[in-house]
């Protein structure tokens, strides 16, 4: 219970901290273009408010809702979520968004995307500034790595240089992409270069398969815990476990696996012992575990920045996020990304289970980035919409229909709804693992 509260705390922080900076974006924007801001809300508050106040003199209120499914702020003159028919079915004001030029409109529109964007760059660019830029240099770092992946050809220890021409440079989420969706991998492999020509449509078995790529970490036996399973079973330092009830097991990322799988029940283990494969039996403990340790090899380097040097650090760092997002955004689309979809617990759970700032501001820099991108989705109801719509109107010269634009409005708040719904069923049925 306490792990799903610091989990839950994080996430309504994360959310409440992009929320706003997101709806400021777009009030800073209205404001400096003098368009009425008549409300600005952490939440939505359909019927009622936790809390709102009006400053005097003030023409906007603030407040928080009691609907913790994002925020916004309601623009004068703005077809939005508001659904204020009424006011804009009144004559336009000088103080309206409907009235500015098409170009102010849309800079209003793009307000949040640009400080989720700036957000992220910031936090980045804090983090490496106080605890550096730790990362593994996948071009230098051998790797062991899961069933579909030796499928496609790779073997335990190669290291990975090149994905269709492209060098890798960082074990992380942007290159794990290139890689899987890649048409070849350039590997040294006992000191020679190799080429792996990649099966079609890899990155879908990948994800279909719900694992890791491969992990730098071996599973060998570097001492054993006295008394305990593995000891009473007859393993030694210096052993490799190969498998475990015939499931390869030669990552410790797949070793944790099947042994969390078989908590508290007899498994078969094969080990390499010199040049002899040996098969024992060994009892799994109810936490997952036969009792022996590693000493894992520390392959990880990490770049210090003063406070001048985190700034363009801190944006490369961004970019490759960004990058990430836009390349793998397309497999949303496929069964498995649609299958793959998650809601508010999906994103919970990457938040760790102990209190950490260190990665409670990655992710929330991450999360900015996906709002940001997921906010310019050519959706109405998303800032994305209006831009569409905003863009037509520059280049055609004509201002689409407000009753289209009603519309198109309500239709894109049912898609999102119903989207929300189902990536949250998803988040249900996973815990229920229906």
């Amino acid at each position: 219970m306490e792990t799903i509260l610091i989990k839950a705390a994080q996430l309504i922080l994360s959310l409440s901290i992009l929320v706003i900076v997101h709806e400021f974006g777009h009030f800073i924007a209205a404001k400096f273009f003098k368009v009425r801001v008549e409300r600005f809300y952490l939440f939505f508050n359909p019927w009622f408010s936790l809390f709102k106040f009006k400053p005097k003199n003030s023409e906007t209120e603030y407040g928080i809702g009691w609907l913790p499914l994002g925020g916004y702020v309601k623009i004068s003159g703005m077809i939005d979520e508001s659904m204020d028919w009424e006011a804009l079915a009144k004559p336009p004001q000088s103080w309206e968004f409907r009235i500015k030029p098409a170009w102010q409109r849309l800079i209003i529109t793009i307000g949040g995307v640009f400080l989720n964007f700036i957000l992220a760059f910031f936090i980045y660019s804090m983090l490496v500034m106080n605890w550096g830029d730790t990362y593994i240099p996948i071009n230098k770092t051998p790797l062991y790595f899961s069933e579909v992946a030796h499928q496609a050809g790779f073997e335990d220890g190669d290291i990975l240089l090149s994905a269709d021409g492209k060098r890798l440079t960082r074990y992380d989420d942007l290159d794990l992409f290139r890689i899987i969706s890649a048409g070849n991998i350039t590997v040294l492999r006992n000191g020679q270069e190799q080429i792996i020509l990649m099966p079609e449509r890899f990155e879908e078995l990948f994800l279909a398969a719900k694992t890791l790529f491969a992990d730098y970490r071996t599973t060998r036996v570097d001492s054993l815990i006295p008394g305990g399973n593995a000891e009473k079973a007859g393993l030694q330092v210096g052993d490799e476990i190969l498998s475990v009830n015939g499931i390869k097991a030669s990552a410790f990322f797949l070793l944790s696996s099947v042994l969390s799988e078989n908590k508290d029940s007899d498994v078969q283990i094969d080990v390499l012992r010199g040049d002899e494969t040996i098969s024992l039996p060994v009892h799994v403990n109810p936490s997952g575990q036969i009792g022996f340790s590693q000493k894992f090899a520390n392959v990880y380097t990490t770049d210090k920045y003063n406070f001048f040097q985190s700034f363009p650090a801190g944006i490369s760092q961004g970019i490759r996020k960004i990058s990430f997002y836009i390349l793998q955004f397309r497999l949303v689309f496929t069964k498995v990304g649609i299958q793959s979809l998650g809601g508010f617990g999906a994103i919970g759970n990457l938040f760790p289970a102990q209190w950490s700032w260190l990665d409670f501001w990655n992710m929330t820099a991450f999360l900015s980035i996906i709002l940001g991108i997921m906010n310019l989705l050519p959706i109405p109801a998303l800032d994305g919409g209006h831009v569409m719509f905003l863009l037509y109107e520059v280049i055609s010269g004509r201002k689409p229909n407000d009753k289209l634009m009603e519309y198109a409005q309500i239709a894109g708040m049912v898609f999102l709804m119903l989207l929300l719904l189902y990536a949250n069923g998803n988040d249900i049925l996973r815990f229920l693992k229906w």
